[in-house]
């Protein structure tokens, strides 16, 4: 068989049985971190947070859907999206119909934020070693764990200048201190810039990373249309 045919025969079976099957004809000589860049992790990262973040940052994502929609700030230990006592207070004035319009300028803001966040994403995949890349490939969304566990910090902290310039240009900040000054349960929260920023990026974080965990999972399931782009180098492509 030809050197042509060998490298088809290879694709064939790769794509048919997905990145796990992949891992089981690979040579055994591969290092773990070799694994994982040989099989494109970062690759399938990459485009998953591209993905995501493009999808964040259409206006409205973050309030529509439910399941990632940015609460209202909470503050110190209480816990929860809700935010305990604090929550309740907070939503009681938000079904009266204070706080609505600060909620809705709260996800549009993180929605900015994530679309700005490509690149920074992009360099934590990029910084990533994949040392545990057996297990990461395994897992539906194990890139996505890994990531997480492993840059949520760095992010973190990378992506809380871009929610507090979104917020301030939303005017989030000054709803807030105009809100203060009408209502006692506002000002006797104790909110404060930072506060507010630093609860918006955490919960604006889990729904990132939400989005992140589907896009991997979306390209995990469908191993023919994607496989090939993620193993291109391997595969002499």
């Amino acid at each position: 068989m030809d050197t042509s045919r060998r490298i088809i025969g290879r694709r064939t079976l790769l794509a048919g049985f997905g990145v796990s099957a992949a891992m089981a004809i690979l040579p055994a000589s591969l290092s773990a971190q070799g694994l994982g860049r040989s099989l494109g992790l970062g690759s399938i990262l990459g485009r998953a947070s591209d993905n995501a973040l493009d999808k964040l940052a259409v206006p409205g994502t973050f309030y529509d859907d439910e399941d990632i929609r940015i609460g209202l700030p909470i503050v110190g230990n209480l816990g929860g999206r809700s935010g305990g006592l604090f929550g309740s207070l907070m939503n009681a004035g938000n079904r009266l119909g204070v706080l609505g319009e600060v909620t809705r300028s709260i996800n549009d803001a993180t929605g900015v934020a994530a679309g700005e966040a490509k690149p920074i994403f992009r360099d934590a995949i990029n910084d990533l070693s994949f040392s545990d890349a057996p297990g990461i490939v395994r897992e539906e969304d194990g890139g996505t764990q890994y990531l997480r566990n492993s840059a949520n910090d760095r992010l973190h902290s990378r992506l809380e200048p871009l929610v507090d310039s979104a917020l301030d240009r939303a005017g989030v900040y000054r709803q807030f201190d105009s809100l203060a000054q009408r209502h006692s349960f506002i000002r006797n929260a104790g909110l404060d810039r930072e506060s507010i920023n630093r609860s918006v990026t955490d919960q604006g974080l889990d729904g990132i990373f939400s989005y992140i965990g589907n896009e991997e999972r979306t390209f995990r399931s469908n191993p023919v249309g994607n496989l090939g782009g993620a193993l291109g180098d391997l595969l002499g492509n």
